[in-house]
Formats: structure tokens, sequence, C-alpha cells
């Protein structure tokens, strides 16, 4: 296991299903954790509760990603107290699933300004902030929706299409500064996420994943651990698909 004993990891979407996952991977493995949740306060203070064994190590700030100014202050706050940052997980994600013919505006939108947007802005402020100790490692927690497609999600495919292209791009700014941008992209993972499914669904997409079952949060986690150590200082603008074989 890498040990991250010491770093600093910002952690969007920290509080529930995978982030709140990845959040306790990085705590178990030393690291203090700054995390960031949209608006359930109530899942964010029950987490805080159940996180007692590392008191001093995890705060959670709510921010909401998709605004340029509340990320700004957000960080501002950050730096006045650790100065820098070593890690940046963008987790925080939403689908609001409909075809096309009848998505509306609202519903593409909010999808492209917390999932791509979100992710600008996070890496933008992270990048100043590591530039300074000229290391850094942001991992985008993408979809395999980017490539594969599915029916009914052209909003979330075009998001998470888009932060592969952001990473590919940013990754080479960025490689001279020891700063590494990668994806991992989760398939189907048991979590909060696909309650909305019906029980067809469920029993479709599963019978799709050539391994026939639904990945576990701790899964992505180890992945993410992997790209956000030291070790993997050579790999840069990858996607790490983490989807039984789809």
């Amino acid at each position: 296991m890498q040990n991250f004993e010491g770093q600093k990891v910002v952690i969007s979407g920290a509080s529930r299903g995978i982030g709140k996952a990845i959040t306790l991977a990085f705590l178990e493995q030393g690291a203090t954790v700054i995390g960031v949740y949209g608006g359930n306060t109530q899942a964010a203070e029950l987490f805080l509760s159940e996180c007692s064994a590392h008191t001093g190590r995890l705060e959670l700030h709510q921010c909401d990603v998709a605004d340029e100014n509340q990320v700004t202050a957000f960080f501002t706050q950050l730096e006045e107290k650790y100065d820098s940052i070593d890690v940046l997980i963008n987790n925080a994600g939403v689908r609001r699933d409909k075809l096309l013919a009848l998505m509306d505006q609202k519903s593409w939108q909010q999808v492209i300004d917390v999932n791509l947007t979100g992710t600008f802005n996070m890496c933008r402020s992270a990048v100043l902030l590591m530039m300074k100790e000229k290391y850094g490692r942001i991992v985008n927690i993408t979809s395999p929706v980017a490539t594969l497609g599915f029916a009914g999600q052209t909003n979330y495919g075009a998001s998470k299409a888009g932060q592969i292209g952001l990473t590919r791009s940013l990754c080479k700014e960025t490689a001279k500064k020891k700063i590494t941008i990668n994806c991992v992209s989760p398939g189907f993972i048991d979590t909060e996420l696909i309650d909305d499914l019906s029980p067809e669904q469920l029993k479709a997409y599963k019978k799709s994943v050539p391994m026939k079952r639904f990945g576990t949060v701790s899964e992505v986690a180890s992945a993410v651990l992997y790209l956000a150590s030291k070790e993997a200082g050579y790999i840069t603008g990858a996607v790490l698909d983490v989807n039984g074989g789809l």
C-alpha cells in the first residue's frame, strides 16, 4: 500500500459513495483530507461522526464546485491554512438521465456544470497551489459512458468525455512541474448513484459486465490511491478502467 503520511488531499463529493470510500482510504494511509460536499449537510455531519478515529486529519467544507466564486474562496481559505496541497480527487458528479429529445436545458446544463465545469474549477485552483511545490497528483473520476455511450445519458456522457479531454490536455501543461493528471473510470459500482435504476435495468446492466457483478467502492478507491501515489510518477494522461471488463 502507498503511504500518504503528511500529505494534504482535497476530495470533492467526499461524504458519500465512491468519494466516501476514497476519503477513508486516504485517511487510513495517513493523509490529511480536506473534503468538499455539495448540499447534503446531514450526510456530511454523519460521516464526520463516523470518522472520530481520524479526528484532526479530516475536515469537510460545503462548496458548489460548479460555482467559480465558491471554489476560489475555498482554495483561498485552504492556502491560508495549509499553504499547498499534494493531491486533488475530482469525484463530485450528478446524473439527470433523459432521452435527448425530451431533455430540458436545465438537465443538460446542471450535469455539464457540476461534472465538467466543476472539474475545471477545481483543477485550475489546485494546479496553481501544486506549482509552488513542483509536485502534485490529480485524479478525475470519469465513466465508461464517455466512450461507450448509454441511451438517456447524452448529458452525462458529454460531461465525462470532456473530463478525459481536459485530463489529456492539462497533463501536457503540468508535466514539467511533476504534476500528473489521470482519470479513474468506474463502471457499474454498487452505490446510491444507481439506486434509481429499475430491477430490469440493474439485471440487464449486470448481465452486460463480463465479470457478472457490480464493483465495490473499495476497488475504485484502490485504483485512485495508486494513481495519486509517488510510485505512479511516470503515469499521466491515462484512464484507468475499473469496470469488470466492459
